[in-house]
Protein backbone atom coordinates (compact mmCIF):
# COMPACT_ATOMS: atom_id res chain seq x y z
CA UNK A 1 0.00 0.00 0.00
CA UNK A 2 2.02 2.96 -1.30
CA UNK A 3 1.08 6.64 -1.06
CA UNK A 4 2.08 9.55 -3.26
CA UNK A 5 2.44 12.83 -1.37
CA UNK A 6 0.62 15.80 -2.87
CA UNK A 7 1.26 18.40 -0.14
CA UNK A 8 2.97 18.44 3.26
CA UNK A 9 3.05 21.21 5.88
CA UNK A 10 5.45 21.12 8.84
CA UNK A 11 4.65 23.01 12.06
CA UNK A 12 6.25 23.21 15.50
CA UNK A 13 4.01 23.54 18.58
CA UNK A 14 5.49 25.30 21.59
CA UNK A 15 4.06 25.37 25.12
CA UNK A 16 5.59 27.67 27.73
CA UNK A 17 4.71 26.88 31.33
CA UNK A 18 2.38 24.07 32.40
CA UNK A 19 0.53 22.06 29.75
CA UNK A 20 -2.89 23.11 31.08
CA UNK A 21 -2.18 26.80 31.85
CA UNK A 22 0.87 27.59 29.72
CA UNK A 23 1.09 29.85 26.68
CA UNK A 24 0.65 27.94 23.43
CA UNK A 25 1.84 28.88 20.00
CA UNK A 26 2.83 27.30 16.72
CA UNK A 27 5.27 28.16 13.97
CA UNK A 28 5.00 27.20 10.30
CA UNK A 29 8.32 25.93 8.99
CA UNK A 30 7.59 24.87 5.42
CA UNK A 31 4.94 23.59 3.03
CA UNK A 32 6.06 21.25 0.24
CA UNK A 33 4.38 20.02 -2.90
CA UNK A 34 4.90 16.48 -4.21
CA UNK A 35 8.06 17.20 -6.18
CA UNK A 36 9.68 19.10 -3.31
CA UNK A 37 8.81 16.31 -0.89
CA UNK A 38 10.58 13.65 -3.00
CA UNK A 39 13.90 15.51 -2.69
CA UNK A 40 13.48 16.51 0.98
CA UNK A 41 15.05 15.16 4.16
CA UNK A 42 11.64 14.66 5.75
CA UNK A 43 10.89 11.97 3.17
CA UNK A 44 13.61 9.84 4.79
CA UNK A 45 12.13 10.55 8.23
CA UNK A 46 8.58 9.57 7.18
CA UNK A 47 9.48 6.78 4.78
CA UNK A 48 7.08 3.90 5.34
CA UNK A 49 5.02 5.70 8.02
CA UNK A 50 1.95 6.30 5.83
CA UNK A 51 1.74 2.63 4.83
CA UNK A 52 2.24 1.61 8.47
CA UNK A 53 -0.57 3.90 9.64
CA UNK A 54 -2.99 2.73 6.93
CA UNK A 55 -2.26 -0.95 7.63
CA UNK A 56 -2.39 -0.65 11.44
CA UNK A 57 -5.07 -3.01 12.70
CA UNK A 58 -8.06 -1.52 14.48
CA UNK A 59 -11.39 -2.79 15.83
CA UNK A 60 -14.67 -0.89 16.05
CA UNK A 61 -15.14 -2.40 19.50
CA UNK A 62 -11.61 -2.64 20.97
CA UNK A 63 -10.69 -5.52 23.26
CA UNK A 64 -9.25 -3.08 25.85
CA UNK A 65 -10.82 0.03 27.39
CA UNK A 66 -7.83 2.25 26.61
CA UNK A 67 -7.03 0.99 23.12
CA UNK A 68 -4.43 3.22 21.41
CA UNK A 69 -6.01 2.83 17.94
CA UNK A 70 -9.69 3.61 17.37
CA UNK A 71 -12.22 4.22 14.62
CA UNK A 72 -14.13 7.47 15.01
CA UNK A 73 -17.45 8.43 13.43
CA UNK A 74 -18.56 12.00 12.71
CA UNK A 75 -21.55 13.11 14.80
CA UNK A 76 -24.50 14.72 13.02
CA UNK A 77 -27.92 15.70 14.28
CA UNK A 78 -30.87 13.69 12.90
CA UNK A 79 -31.91 15.04 9.52
CA UNK A 80 -28.61 16.85 8.90
CA UNK A 81 -25.91 16.04 6.37
CA UNK A 82 -22.27 15.21 7.00
CA UNK A 83 -21.17 18.75 6.12
CA UNK A 84 -22.91 19.99 9.28
CA UNK A 85 -20.02 18.51 11.30
CA UNK A 86 -17.19 21.03 11.98
CA UNK A 87 -14.48 18.34 12.21
CA UNK A 88 -15.55 16.85 8.88
CA UNK A 89 -15.40 20.29 7.26
CA UNK A 90 -11.92 20.96 8.72
CA UNK A 91 -10.51 17.72 7.28
CA UNK A 92 -12.43 17.95 4.00
CA UNK A 93 -10.94 21.37 3.30
CA UNK A 94 -7.50 19.74 3.52
CA UNK A 95 -8.61 17.05 1.07
CA UNK A 96 -10.01 19.30 -1.66
CA UNK A 97 -7.22 21.90 -1.91
CA UNK A 98 -5.23 21.74 -5.15
CA UNK A 99 -2.83 24.61 -4.47
CA UNK A 100 0.14 24.72 -2.06
CA UNK A 101 -0.82 28.08 -0.56
CA UNK A 102 -4.45 27.01 -0.09
CA UNK A 103 -3.26 23.83 1.64
CA UNK A 104 -1.03 25.84 3.99
CA UNK A 105 -3.97 28.13 4.86
CA UNK A 106 -6.21 25.12 5.57
CA UNK A 107 -3.46 23.70 7.79
CA UNK A 108 -3.33 26.99 9.72
CA UNK A 109 -7.02 26.52 10.60
CA UNK A 110 -6.23 23.01 11.85
CA UNK A 111 -3.36 24.26 14.00
CA UNK A 112 -5.43 27.03 15.57
CA UNK A 113 -8.12 24.51 16.43
CA UNK A 114 -5.54 22.06 17.80
CA UNK A 115 -4.08 24.67 20.18
CA UNK A 116 -7.48 24.94 21.87
CA UNK A 117 -7.38 21.32 23.07
CA UNK A 118 -6.66 20.53 26.72
CA UNK A 119 -3.76 18.09 26.25
CA UNK A 120 -1.45 20.03 23.93
CA UNK A 121 2.26 19.26 24.22
CA UNK A 122 5.21 20.74 22.42
CA UNK A 123 6.39 18.93 19.31
CA UNK A 124 6.06 18.75 15.56
CA UNK A 125 2.75 18.56 13.70
CA UNK A 126 2.98 17.28 10.12
CA UNK A 127 -0.13 17.57 7.94
CA UNK A 128 -0.18 15.65 4.69
CA UNK A 129 -2.45 15.25 1.68
CA UNK A 130 -1.66 11.99 -0.15
CA UNK A 131 -3.23 9.63 -2.66
CA UNK A 132 -3.03 5.87 -2.87
CA UNK A 133 -2.06 5.92 -6.51
CA UNK A 134 -2.41 2.19 -7.15
CA UNK A 135 -6.14 2.22 -6.47
CA UNK A 136 -7.62 5.68 -7.00
CA UNK A 137 -6.91 9.38 -6.91
CA UNK A 138 -8.98 9.86 -3.73
CA UNK A 139 -7.09 12.24 -1.39
CA UNK A 140 -6.23 10.91 2.08
CA UNK A 141 -5.28 13.21 4.96
CA UNK A 142 -2.68 12.29 7.59
CA UNK A 143 -2.12 14.37 10.72
CA UNK A 144 1.08 13.28 12.45
CA UNK A 145 2.12 14.54 15.91
CA UNK A 146 5.64 13.91 17.25
CA UNK A 147 6.31 15.06 20.82
CA UNK A 148 9.72 16.45 21.68
CA UNK A 149 12.13 13.78 22.90
CA UNK A 150 13.97 14.36 26.20
CA UNK A 151 17.76 14.12 26.64
CA UNK A 152 18.71 13.53 23.00
CA UNK A 153 22.35 13.88 21.99
CA UNK A 154 24.26 13.71 18.70
CA UNK A 155 27.66 11.99 18.65
CA UNK A 156 30.22 14.74 18.01
CA UNK A 157 34.03 14.52 17.94
CA UNK A 158 36.64 12.89 20.19
CA UNK A 159 36.91 15.97 22.39
CA UNK A 160 33.29 16.85 23.18
CA UNK A 161 31.88 13.33 22.53
CA UNK A 162 28.25 14.49 22.25
CA UNK A 163 26.29 17.64 21.42
CA UNK A 164 22.85 18.29 22.82
CA UNK A 165 20.08 18.31 20.22
CA UNK A 166 17.32 20.86 20.68
CA UNK A 167 13.72 20.01 19.73
CA UNK A 168 14.45 16.39 18.77
CA UNK A 169 11.50 14.35 17.48
CA UNK A 170 11.08 10.65 16.77
CA UNK A 171 8.65 8.64 14.65
CA UNK A 172 8.67 5.89 17.29
CA UNK A 173 5.76 7.23 19.40
CA UNK A 174 4.06 9.20 16.65
CA UNK A 175 0.35 9.96 17.11
CA UNK A 176 -1.73 10.02 13.94
CA UNK A 177 -5.10 10.75 12.36
CA UNK A 178 -5.99 9.18 9.04
CA UNK A 179 -9.04 10.40 7.14
CA UNK A 180 -10.92 8.79 5.57
CA UNK A 181 -10.64 5.38 7.23
CA UNK A 182 -9.83 2.52 4.84
CA UNK A 183 -11.34 -0.82 6.00
CA UNK A 184 -9.70 -2.44 2.98
CA UNK A 185 -7.18 -1.27 0.43
CA UNK A 186 -8.91 1.07 -2.01
CA UNK A 187 -12.12 1.33 0.11
CA UNK A 188 -12.94 4.63 1.84
CA UNK A 189 -15.45 5.41 4.61
CA UNK A 190 -16.27 9.14 4.47
CA UNK A 191 -18.08 8.97 7.81
CA UNK A 192 -15.10 7.47 9.63
CA UNK A 193 -11.49 8.24 10.52
CA UNK A 194 -8.75 6.33 12.35
CA UNK A 195 -6.77 7.75 15.25
CA UNK A 196 -3.69 6.36 16.95
CA UNK A 197 -2.41 7.84 20.22
CA UNK A 198 -0.72 6.73 23.42
CA UNK A 199 -3.21 5.10 25.77
CA UNK A 200 -2.60 7.67 28.55
CA UNK A 201 -2.99 10.68 26.25
CA UNK A 202 -6.15 11.93 24.58
CA UNK A 203 -4.75 14.55 22.19
CA UNK A 204 -6.92 13.75 19.24
CA UNK A 205 -10.10 12.85 21.12
CA UNK A 206 -9.96 16.34 22.68
CA UNK A 207 -9.15 17.88 19.31
CA UNK A 208 -11.98 16.08 17.43
CA UNK A 209 -14.85 17.19 19.64
CA UNK A 210 -17.53 16.15 17.12
CA UNK A 211 -16.36 12.58 16.61
CA UNK A 212 -17.67 9.60 18.57
CA UNK A 213 -16.10 6.20 19.24
CA UNK A 214 -17.74 2.82 19.77
CA UNK A 215 -17.56 1.27 23.23
CA UNK A 216 -14.80 -1.21 23.99
CA UNK A 217 -15.73 -4.83 24.70
CA UNK A 218 -15.10 -4.44 28.48
CA UNK A 219 -17.38 -1.38 28.55
CA UNK A 220 -20.12 -3.27 26.66
CA UNK A 221 -19.82 -6.23 29.05
CA UNK A 222 -19.93 -3.93 32.10
CA UNK A 223 -23.09 -2.23 30.79
CA UNK A 224 -24.77 -5.59 30.16
CA UNK A 225 -23.87 -6.95 33.59
CA UNK A 226 -25.16 -3.84 35.35
CA UNK A 227 -28.36 -4.05 33.29
CA UNK A 228 -28.82 -7.68 34.41
CA UNK A 229 -28.18 -6.64 38.02
CA UNK A 230 -30.78 -3.86 37.83
CA UNK A 231 -33.34 -6.27 36.34
CA UNK A 232 -32.61 -8.74 39.13
CA UNK A 233 -33.14 -6.11 41.84
CA UNK A 234 -36.37 -4.79 40.26
CA UNK A 235 -37.77 -8.30 39.82
CA UNK A 236 -36.96 -9.46 43.35
CA UNK A 237 -38.09 -6.25 45.08
CA UNK A 238 -40.66 -4.40 42.89
CA UNK A 239 -41.26 -1.88 45.69
CA UNK A 240 -38.52 0.78 45.47
CA UNK A 241 -39.00 1.71 49.13
CA UNK A 242 -38.44 -1.86 50.32
CA UNK A 243 -35.65 -1.86 52.91
CA UNK A 244 -34.01 -5.03 51.54
CA UNK A 245 -33.98 -3.58 48.01
CA UNK A 246 -32.31 -0.39 49.18
CA UNK A 247 -29.74 -2.42 51.10
CA UNK A 248 -29.07 -4.64 48.06
CA UNK A 249 -28.67 -1.59 45.80
CA UNK A 250 -26.13 -0.05 48.19
CA UNK A 251 -24.16 -3.30 48.38
CA UNK A 252 -24.20 -3.79 44.60
CA UNK A 253 -23.14 -0.19 44.03
CA UNK A 254 -20.10 -0.71 46.28
CA UNK A 255 -19.39 -4.03 44.54
CA UNK A 256 -19.51 -2.42 41.07
CA UNK A 257 -17.16 0.40 42.12
CA UNK A 258 -14.50 -1.93 43.57
CA UNK A 259 -11.45 -2.80 41.49
CA UNK A 260 -11.13 -6.22 43.15
CA UNK A 261 -14.55 -7.76 43.59
CA UNK A 262 -15.40 -10.88 45.58
CA UNK A 263 -17.91 -13.48 44.42
CA UNK A 264 -21.40 -12.34 45.47
CA UNK A 265 -23.25 -15.68 45.84
CA UNK A 266 -26.57 -14.13 44.77
CA UNK A 267 -27.62 -15.89 41.54
CA UNK A 268 -28.33 -19.53 40.80
CA UNK A 269 -25.92 -21.10 38.24
CA UNK A 270 -28.61 -21.23 35.55
CA UNK A 271 -29.20 -17.46 35.86
CA UNK A 272 -25.45 -16.77 35.55
CA UNK A 273 -25.22 -19.09 32.54
CA UNK A 274 -28.11 -17.32 30.76
CA UNK A 275 -26.59 -13.89 31.39
CA UNK A 276 -23.16 -15.11 30.23
CA UNK A 277 -24.65 -16.50 27.04
CA UNK A 278 -26.16 -13.13 26.11
CA UNK A 279 -22.74 -11.50 26.51
CA UNK A 280 -20.96 -14.26 24.59
CA UNK A 281 -23.30 -13.60 21.65
CA UNK A 282 -21.66 -10.16 21.33
CA UNK A 283 -18.15 -11.64 21.08
CA UNK A 284 -17.46 -15.35 21.61
CA UNK A 285 -13.82 -14.76 22.68
CA UNK A 286 -14.70 -12.66 25.76
CA UNK A 287 -12.32 -13.57 28.58
CA UNK A 288 -13.19 -14.86 32.05
CA UNK A 289 -10.40 -14.06 34.51
CA UNK A 290 -10.35 -14.44 38.30
CA UNK A 291 -8.18 -15.46 41.25
CA UNK A 292 -8.95 -18.32 43.62
CA UNK A 293 -6.57 -18.00 46.54
CA UNK A 294 -3.22 -17.12 44.99
CA UNK A 295 -3.95 -18.86 41.68
CA UNK A 296 -4.88 -16.89 38.56
CA UNK A 297 -7.37 -18.58 36.23
CA UNK A 298 -7.86 -17.33 32.66
CA UNK A 299 -10.39 -18.81 30.29
CA UNK A 300 -13.36 -17.83 28.15
CA UNK A 301 -16.74 -16.75 29.47
CA UNK A 302 -18.30 -19.19 26.99
CA UNK A 303 -16.69 -22.06 28.93
CA UNK A 304 -18.46 -21.23 32.22
CA UNK A 305 -20.37 -24.34 33.38
CA UNK A 306 -19.04 -26.14 30.30
CA UNK A 307 -15.30 -26.53 30.94
CA UNK A 308 -14.97 -24.17 33.92
CA UNK A 309 -16.97 -25.13 37.01
CA UNK A 310 -17.11 -23.22 40.31
CA UNK A 311 -18.17 -25.00 43.48
CA UNK A 312 -17.75 -25.04 47.27
CA UNK A 313 -16.25 -27.84 49.36
CA UNK A 314 -16.06 -27.73 53.14
CA UNK A 315 -16.81 -24.01 53.11
CA UNK A 316 -14.00 -23.26 50.63
CA UNK A 317 -14.19 -22.38 46.96
CA UNK A 318 -13.01 -24.83 44.31
CA UNK A 319 -12.63 -24.54 40.53
CA UNK A 320 -12.81 -27.57 38.25
CA UNK A 321 -11.24 -27.16 34.81
CA UNK A 322 -11.90 -29.60 31.97
CA UNK A 323 -9.86 -30.06 28.81
CA UNK A 324 -8.84 -32.64 26.23
CA UNK A 325 -5.15 -31.77 26.60
CA UNK A 326 -2.78 -30.62 29.35
CA UNK A 327 0.21 -28.56 28.16
CA UNK A 328 3.03 -26.91 30.13
CA UNK A 329 5.02 -23.84 29.09
CA UNK A 330 8.79 -23.44 29.40
CA UNK A 331 10.42 -24.46 32.68
CA UNK A 332 10.29 -28.02 33.94
CA UNK A 333 8.13 -29.12 36.86
CA UNK A 334 7.68 -32.57 38.46
CA UNK A 335 3.93 -32.08 37.95
CA UNK A 336 4.53 -32.74 34.25
CA UNK A 337 5.26 -36.38 35.13
CA UNK A 338 1.96 -36.86 36.96
CA UNK A 339 -0.43 -39.68 36.19
CA UNK A 340 -3.77 -38.01 37.10
CA UNK A 341 -5.98 -39.69 39.69
CA UNK A 342 -9.69 -40.28 39.11
CA UNK A 343 -11.87 -37.31 40.00
CA UNK A 344 -13.66 -39.27 42.74
CA UNK A 345 -10.35 -39.94 44.53
CA UNK A 346 -9.38 -36.25 44.50
CA UNK A 347 -12.87 -35.17 45.64
CA UNK A 348 -12.74 -37.65 48.51
CA UNK A 349 -9.30 -36.39 49.57
CA UNK A 350 -10.57 -32.80 49.66
CA UNK A 351 -13.59 -33.85 51.69
CA UNK A 352 -11.32 -35.68 54.13
CA UNK A 353 -9.49 -32.42 54.89
CA UNK A 354 -12.48 -31.24 56.91
CA UNK A 355 -12.64 -34.44 58.96
CA UNK A 356 -8.90 -34.36 59.73
CA UNK A 357 -9.12 -30.71 60.75
CA UNK A 358 -11.99 -31.44 63.13
CA UNK A 359 -10.07 -34.34 64.68
CA UNK A 360 -6.98 -32.17 65.25
CA UNK A 361 -8.85 -29.22 66.74
CA UNK A 362 -12.09 -30.64 68.24
CA UNK A 363 -12.86 -27.39 70.01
Amino acid sequence: MQFTIEFLSFFVVQVEGSESQGTRSYKHYQTLDGEEYVDSEIKKFLDGEFTRIAKRKVEKNPSAEQAPTKIGTFIVEPGHELDSNPNFNLLTRLRVTEDKEDFKNACDDVMRSYLDTSAVRGGAMIIVQAIQATHSDTPVIFLLKCDFEQKIARISDEKSLVNQVEMAISARNMKSIQYPYMPEEGMYEEWELKIHQSSHARYFEDFLKFVTYEQSIPEIVNDHVMSFVQDYVETKWPDESHEERQQAERELELWAASEKREIQERWEPIAVEEAAQKIVEIKPEIELKFRIGDTLVRGRLADFNQNIHITKINGKYAVILEGDSFVFDKGFSPVELLQPEPFEVVAERILQKKTQSDDEYPY
